[in-house]
């Protein structure tokens, strides 16, 4: 009886020594999973995690949303499973990862995705650099708090995973059910953990962290950067027509009465200010109101990162803006160029100067010099690193 009680006691010890500050448990003093293996082969393996806590980071990069929620190996694992798990959907044939290709800077080609129940209300925005913002909030409308809030949406809306609760769906809490009765992820929260339950605000955690971990700086836009220390000086890796966009990118326009440019550059750094390139959590309307039901829809004010909105050699990864107005730069410059204010209450203000709409009176050199900058924003790596991938892919 002494002997059970020892080894009992021991055993507390160890499962204790094992747990993180955090409440992750560390990998290093972890057996060998079969369970993990059969599921994912070596692609999860809780005791050789991927660094996602301590991906180098450029000195320039100050914006940071992840406050409350840091990144920890064991949690990102986690939600880059929760990520890709197709069981989040009702009929098990959706993840987040369908409508978050990583091929695609974690977009969609697709105008709207498909979800379980019919296609997504807007284009799926891209995910990268999420972490790297001052804005907080989520989707184009802002409606999600914090990212965390965000990530459990998809699953309870009706069209995109089908658990809504409402009009005869499964709720959240049948999903978790569901989930509850797979066994790694019975062995994924416990190591995480310490005990094998799941709950909203878990899966919020580490599918947050994941997301978080998805960044991109490896551009011709930070070798650049990093060598000139700042972005008023020409960059020397760059030609001359992508100094010329960075210019009229970063550089403030000067109006007459009329709203139109007569001095200075595009503005565009008012609401995407580099290096990080988000939004700018002040923003309002950009000057498309329309939808995929037809009806207008003003209250789009979000808009995420032009980081990898096109790929180093020009294309698009996928099409731009909340209803995917098209895969052209230039169809979001010339639309920069001449906007309309009619029936949009909501429109920001930077862009009607003295309550007239924007004019910028850009030459088409000038047009061709904001895509050739925007086209140093793209990095390589994030397309095809292993620890952003599909895990369920031995």
């Amino acid at each position: 009886m002494m002997l059970t009680i020892r080894t009992a006691f021991l055993s507390s010890l160890l499962l204790l020594a094992a747990c993180s500050n955090d409440g992750s448990t560390s990998s290093s003093s972890l057996p060998a999973s079969e369970t993990l293996t059969k599921t994912f082969g070596s692609s999860v393996n809780m005791n050789a995690l991927p660094n996602y806590s301590a991906q180098p980071i450029p000195a320039y990069i100050t914006k940071d949303n992840s406050a409350g929620n840091s990144i920890t190996n064991a949690k990102a694992m986690l939600g880059r499973v929760l990520f890709y798990d197709k069981h989040l959907s009702t009929n098990n044939t959706v993840a987040c990862a369908s409508c978050h290709i990583q091929k695609f800077a974690f977009g969609d080609t697709a105008t709207a995705s498909i979800g379980v129940n019919g296609s997504t209300g807007r284009h799926s925005m891209r995910l990268i650099n999420s972490r790297f913002a001052n804005e907080a909030r989520f989707f184009w409308d802002e409606r999600a708090a914090t990212l965390e809030a965000q990530t459990t949406r998809p699953m309870q809306d009706h069209n995109e995973m089908g658990y809504s609760g409402a009009n005869g769906d499964p709720s959240l809490n049948d999903l978790i059910a569901k989930l509850q009765l797979l066994d790694y992820y019975q062995e994924l929260f416990q190591t995480v953990y310490g005990t094998p339950t799941i709950t909203e605000t878990r899966m919020q955690e580490c599918l947050a962290q994941f997301i978080r971990s998805i960044q991109s700086f490896d551009s011709k836009y930070d070798i650049g950067r990093a060598a000139a220390g700042n972005d008023q000086v020409p960059f020397t890796n760059f030609s001359m027509l992508e100094n010329d966009g960075k210019n009229l990118f970063f550089a403030p326009p000067q109006f007459d009465g009329t709203g139109t440019r007569i001095a200075g550059g595009a503005g565009c750094a008012g609401c995407h200010a580099g290096p990080e390139f988000d939004i700018d959590p002040r923003s309002l309307n950009n000057g498309v109101i329309g939808s995929f039901s037809g009806s207008p829809d003003p209250l789009v004010t979000r808009a995420p990162s032009l980081r990898d909105v096109v790929r180093a050699d020009g294309v698009s990864n996928g099409p731009f803006m909340h209803i995917g107005i098209s895969n052209q730069l230039m169809t979001v410059i010339n639309h920069y160029n001449k906007i309309s204010i009619a029936g949009n209450p909501n429109i920001d203000p930077r862009l009607r100067p003295a309550g007239n709409p924007q004019n910028l009176n850009l030459s088409q050199q000038e047009k061709d010099a904001l895509v050739a900058f925007i086209r140093t924003l793209a990095g390589t790596n994030v397309y095809t690193d292993s620890k952003w991938s599909n895990p369920f892919v031995k």
